[in-house]
């Protein structure tokens, strides 16, 4: 599984840093950081649930 972020349409709203803080942040320019672009399995409903939230529609999984 992979994080991907299109840093285009990131907005900067930060939900998915409040959800899931371990894998997002939003920088200082206001633009989303994926901290680790290959989260373990184990963390795929917590990841896919914070990507699922983004009301940009910025971040996306890839298997």
């Amino acid at each position: 599984m992979r994080i991907v972020a299109d840093l285009d349409a990131c907005q900067g709203i930060g939900m998915c840093e409040a959800m899931a803080d371990g894998w997002f942040e939003v920088g200082e320019d206001d633009v989303v950081v994926v901290r680790d672009e290959h989260p373990p399995e184990s963390e795929r409903a917590h990841v896919d649930a914070a990507v699922r939230a983004c009301p940009a529609r910025a971040l996306a999984l890839e298997n």
